[in-house]
C-alpha cells in the first residue's frame, strides 16, 4: 500500500509494505534522485556526510563504509548504494549507468575525479593488470615471431599494431594507440 504525504517541503510517496519513503513521481525501485539524495547528504571534498539522523548514525557524521575492493557504499533506505554514484547524482542531476574514477582510485569519490561512462569506457580506464609478465599494459612478447607485440581490444575486437624488436618501441606505440582509440579513458597502465 502506498500513501502520499505533502507539505511545504514537497511531496512524499510512503510505501508502508517496505517503509521506503521517495520524492513524489519517483520509481521506489529506481534509484533515488538529486533533490532525495541532497536532502539526505552532505558532499565536502569526496565524502558523504548525514543530514538526517538515521538508525545508527547522527547528523554530520561520515556516511558509508569501505569494502576490500576499494569502493565506498552507503545504506540508503535499505538499499545498498556506491558512493560514487550518489555524488554524481548530486552534483549532476542523474545517475548514469556507470561513473568511472578518473585517476582508477576507487576510493577517490571527489567530483572532479568522476565521469559517466560506459562499459566499454569504464575498461579502458584501466590499470595494468597484476599478472602483467612484461609491466606494461597493451604489450607482449610473442615467442614464434621472437618480438614485442601490440594489441588492444578495440570496439570488442581484438586489433594488432605489429611487432617489434625494442621494448620501449612497443610501449610507445601502445600509449599512442591508447590516446588515439580510447580518448579521455586511455590509462596507459598507472593510477594517476
Amino acid at each position: 500500500m502506498s500513501l502520499i504525504l505533502s507539505g511545504n517541503s514537497g511531496s512524499l510517496t510512503v510505501d508502508s509494505t517496505a517503509g521506503i519513503t521517495f520524492p513524489n513521481g519517483t520509481n521506489p525501485q529506481a534509484a533515488p534522485n538529486q533533490e532525495y539524495l541532497n536532502s539526505k547528504f552532505e558532499y565536502k571534498d569526496g565524502q558523504l556526510y548525514w543530514k538526517v539522523a538515521t538508525r545508527g548514525n547522527r547528523i554530520g557524521d561520515k556516511a558509508g563504509c569501505s569494502h576490500g575492493d576499494g569502493y565506498v557504499s552507503v545504506g540508503v533506505d535499505g538499499k545498498k548504494l556506491m558512493a560514487h554514484r550518489i555524488i554524481f547524482c548530486m552534483q549532476h542531476g542523474y545517475m548514469p549507468k556507470l561513473v568511472d574514477h578518473i585517476n582508477g582510485d576507487r576510493k577517490d569519490n571527489r567530483i572532479e575525479n568522476l565521469r559517466a561512462a560506459t562499459k566499454r569506457q569504464n575498461a579502458q580506464n584501466t590499470k595494468l593488470r597484476g599478472n602483467s609478465s612484461t609491466g606494461l599494459k597493451n604489450v607482449r612478447w610473442h615467442k614464434l615471431e621472437k618480438k614485442w607485440q601490440v594489441s588492444l581490444r578495440i570496439e570488442g575486437k581484438e586489433t594488432h599494431f605489429g611487432y617489434y624488436d625494442d621494448v620501449e618501441l612497443a610501449d610507445l606505440v601502445a600509449t599512442e594507440a591508447r590516446d588515439k582509440y580510447f580518448g579521455k579513458f586511455a590509462n596507459h597502465g598507472v593510477t594517476l
